[in-house]
């Protein structure tokens, strides 16, 4: 992806190794605004088309120990949208989720600090989360009076169980890296010094196998990972109601 075409908030860089390190940066706290989910899609799009790009790792540029605060809550709020900003809005975050656990691509989160909401959904469309060992994720929107949506709730369903994931948010758990550890909402808890690293071992180990294997794996929520465009239909209708 050439430096000009990369979104405002953006750096791509491709690795030689044949995987792409994408470095979310809008401060003060990555907030999924409708722009920064368009400019996730496009990134996207463009590792996918890319022959020599098999994997993406997804972090934080951010001065703060913050992966992303979630979605911009002026997105959500009626007097500050339109009723065909909200629709665009959760459709193209919701497409882009699809996506992202469909893809052809080997993915990683390296999550550094809090990953709430929107971050903690784009970690768990992901195939691996590393995380720091300080911090919290999970999805807690109903804190702020809003039902999670129901993909994102499913996706964790799929991680951690359905009965956990209910619990977590229904009560807006957080919980910090350990706990997080201990019921699969990641899969390891390293020093910040030592996060990129080992999200590129994590993928390096990924990537050793043939990418096909990553294509046939199927999901009610979304469909066949070869061919995610139903599934991506089927979400495309808003937030729809999870917990």
């Amino acid at each position: 992806m050439a430096a000009s075409n990369v979104p405002k908030g953006f750096q791509v860089d491709v690795q030689s190794g044949g995987f792409a390190v994408v470095t979310v940066r809008s401060e003060p706290v990555n907030t999924l605004s409708l722009d920064l989910w368009r400019g996730l899609t496009s990134i996207l799009d463009a590792c996918e088309e890319d022959p020599a790009v098999r994997g993406i790792i997804f972090r934080s540029g951010l001065k703060k120990d913050i992966f992303s605060a979630g979605n911009d809550i002026r997105e959500l709020y009626a007097p500050l949208t339109s009723a065909q900003r909200y629709r665009e809005f959760w459709v193209t975050s919701n497409k882009f989720l699809a996506r992202l656990y469909s893809t052809r691509l080997a993915t990683v989160a390296a999550i550094r600090g809090a990953c709430p909401a929107g971050g903690c959904a784009i970690s768990l469309a992901c195939d691996y989360r590393v995380m720091t060992e300080h911090g919290h994720i999970g999805l807690n929107e109903v804190a702020l009076g809003i039902s999670v949506p129901k993909f994102w709730a499913g996706l964790m369903g799929r991680v951690i169980g359905a009965r956990t994931a209910e619990r977590l948010c229904l009560n807006a758990e957080l919980p910090d890296p350990r706990r997080a550890l201990s019921l699969g909402l990641v899969d390891e808890v390293v020093p910040t010094a030592q996060l990129d690293a080992a999200a590129q071992k994590a993928l390096a180990s990924m990537l050793s196998a043939p990418d096909v294997g990553r294509a046939v794996r199927s999901s009610d929520a979304v469909g066949p990972r070869a061919g995610p465009a139903s599934a991506c239909a089927r979400i495309a209708q808003g937030p729809g109601k999870g917990y």
